[in-house]
């Protein structure tokens, strides 16, 4: 505990000297609403829309105009609730045919993306990629820019079969535990058809690790742990095991 401790604090001096190029703001990350906002200090970006349009504009200090696009993955409303105002708003939606269909999106603030296939905004270039959730068309993000970083968004799903190379910030949904939910079941707090849906809809800790086992992570700077579960999560001990597989600094993403 001690040398990771000393490894960990070397690590956050040393990227704290080289100055780190992307900020992250996390909104909220939970079932109430998820948005993120990013930068590289040339280009912000929001990463989802799952609050209403004033909450989000509250939680930016009403600096609406600085936000260059936002990226919703998919169509639940935890994540897209304020698509239609962004829109209106005049900033642009990126997301796929399936999602803006589910969510009656239309208009020339619309931008339709496909799984791999990339696009610009800004300083960021963007490739959407495909995952597996119970919704139309999810996508999840792996967004690079001009300075070298390179940032994968991954939510709500329960696998993901890509792999990434020269990462150095990871954003990714950390749901729940395996043994959290078996206790839950057995001792009644969860039904059996609950514990089936997650599986299949969401990103378990055990899921995360093994992710982060196949990727290059060797250049990861910060690794931010997304949509925590309320009763099926527990937050330091996700926090603590993600930084023992990797070495890197780790946050929770307030809820």
């Amino acid at each position: 505990m001690i040398l990771m401790a000393l490894l960990m604090m070397f690590r956050q001096l040393n990227k704290n000297w080289i100055s780190n190029m992307i900020d992250i703001k996390c909104l909220g990350s939970s079932s109430a609403g998820n948005a993120y906002r990013i930068t590289d200090g040339h280009t912000a970006l929001l990463l989802e829309a799952g609050f209403p349009y004033k909450s989000i504009q509250r939680a930016l200090n009403f600096r609406m105009t600085d936000i260059a696009g936002c990226l919703i993955t998919h169509e639940h409303l935890d994540h897209s609730k304020a698509a239609p105002d962004i829109m209106r708003a005049g900033i642009n939606i990126y997301t796929s045919a399936g999602t803006a269909a589910a969510r009656g999106l239309a208009g020339h603030r619309l931008k339709v993306i496909k799984a791999l296939e990339g696009f610009t905004i800004g300083t960021w270039t963007v490739l959407p990629f495909d995952i597996q959730h119970d919704v139309e068309e999810p996508l999840g993000f792996l967004l690079a820019n001009t300075a070298g970083d390179k940032l994968v968004f991954l939510t709500d799903t329960y696998y993901c079969q890509h792999r990434f190379s020269g990462l150095t910030h990871i954003m990714v949904e950390c749901n729940y535990s395996e043994d959290i939910v078996n206790e839950r079941v057995a001792a009644g707090y969860l039904h059996p058809a609950q514990k089936k849906r997650l599986l299949r809809s969401h990103f378990s800790l055990e899921n995360v690790k093994e992710m982060l086992k196949a990727n290059d992570t060797r250049n990861v700077e910060e690794i931010w742990l997304l949509h925590l579960s309320d009763g099926n999560s527990d937050a330091e001990r996700f926090k603590q095991e993600i930084q023992e597989t990797t070495g890197a600094l780790v946050r929770v993403a307030d809820r």
